[in-house]
């Protein structure tokens, strides 16, 4: 989530009074939030030196904080192992609740101020696949440097298992794309409607103009093997109309295609939007896919938790004002 928020409630932090044993009582006076946000830092770095950068302290006074952590719950909380920090099951339960008050103090925080995209240096973080990054990222560069010149952008992708976790704890602030449901919490819009065309070299020696299904069943294909993600629908149709044996190259990722298909006589099925890419990278026609595959949304996708944040609310007006159908 954006920039991290660092709390103080006085001029230093207050001390403890002393070592809490297990199953004592704790007393709320006698925790300073900084040490939340030093736990929460551990907990997702696995790394002392990385969680002190990620709050912005050295390394004593990362330390100082875990031994008054530890003190303060009576529990090692984390286990130094060749694999970095691992939680102690005392600190597994206390990261939902801790990640949870922290990301809603926060998130108050950022209403009260608002958001100024004019002098904002807000990192905005997102799920998209190399489609997106195609289709998504040059307009949306465009429209930041008019209006957030200082904000930054990070893209990642994520399994689809992982992408609605990332979304509620703001370890990304939008996931674009064509994917499955992602179950309760999640906020969406479409953007618009795509379908899927067949992608070959202009000079392709059988294909010309158009594309019967006879040429269609008779070339030779690329298949993207995107695993967990809508566009296994053009797998499915391969294999429902026995054309699996005319696979001749499955690749993870869209963007190698057009220097495929510029020196072979394979074809490929992609969404029209990246078509329209490649066809200004180099001399492609797109055909339409003379077999029934469905077209599929395209989506702009949030946690319901951050609907109200300032920034990702502006954020998504951007993203509707450019792409919305």
């Amino acid at each position: 989530m954006g920039d991290m928020l660092l709390i103080h409630n006085g001029n230093a932090p207050a001390s403890l009074a002393g070592a809490n044993r297990p199953g004592d009582a704790m007393d709320l006076n006698d925790l300073d939030l900084n040490l939340l946000r030093v736990f929460d830092a551990v907990l997702r770095e696995k790394s002392v030196t990385r969680a002190g950068q990620r709050v912005g302290l050295s390394q004593p006074a990362m330390s100082n904080a875990l031994a008054r952590l530890r003190n303060l719950f009576g529990d090692p909380l984390f286990v130094r192992t060749p694999g970095g920090m691992n939680p102690t099951p005392c600190a597994l339960r206390l990261a939902d609740p801790v990640r949870q008050a922290l990301d809603l103090l926060e998130l108050t925080l950022r209403e009260q101020a608002g958001f100024d995209p004019a002098s904002s240096s807000r990192t905005f973080r997102f799920h998209m696949s190399d489609i997106g990054e195609v289709v998504f990222l040059p307009p949306l560069l465009e429209r930041l440097k008019r209006d957030a010149p200082g904000a930054r952008l990070e893209v990642a992708q994520y399994p689809v298992d992982g992408i609605r976790e990332s979304l509620e704890t703001g370890k990304i602030d939008i996931a674009l794309g064509f994917m499955p449901e992602l179950g309760g919490g999640i906020a969406q819009r479409r953007l618009f409607r795509d379908r899927y065309v067949c992608l070959a070299r202009e000079d392709h020696p059988v294909i010309r103009r158009s594309l019967s299904v006879a040429q269609f069943r008779a070339v030779r294909h690329v298949l993207i093997a995107s695993s967990g993600t809508g566009h296994e629908v053009v797998e499915r149709m391969l294999n429902e109309q026995g054309l699996e044996g005319r696979i001749a190259l499955r690749v993870p990722h869209f963007m190698v295609v057009p220097m495929i298909l510029a020196r072979t006589d394979l074809v490929c099925t992609v969404p029209w939007q990246l078509a329209q890419a490649f066809r200004a990278m180099g001399r492609f026609r797109a055909h339409d896919v003379p077999l029934a595959i469905p077209p599929f949304d395209v989506r702009l996708l949030w946690h319901e938790r951050f609907e109200q944040d300032p920034g990702n609310r502006w954020l998504r007006e951007q993203l509707l004002e450019l792409f919305l159908e």
